[in-house]
């Protein structure tokens, strides 16, 4: 792909921190990895983990108040 000058061309987009704070602030119920590491944490069983992020959302800490960590 060439580049005729335009702004877009010239100006490479980068990651805000913002968006991996946000990122990192939920819990993918649908991701196996997320629900691994969050029932390790929490001492519960995965499915428990993924009923807690249905009943309550995917909000990192009210997941964990669910869990009763």
């Amino acid at each position: 792909m060439r580049c005729m000058g335009t702004k877009e061309c010239v100006m490479a987009k980068k990651q805000s921190s913002r968006g991996r704070k946000q990122d990192r602030a939920r819990v993918a119920g649908g991701q196996d990895y997320e629900v691994r590491y969050q029932a390790k944490k929490s001492g519960k069983s995965r499915a428990a983990v993924q009923k807690a992020v249905k009943k309550v959302g995917s909000s990192r800490k009210r997941v964990e108040r669910r869990l009763g960590r």
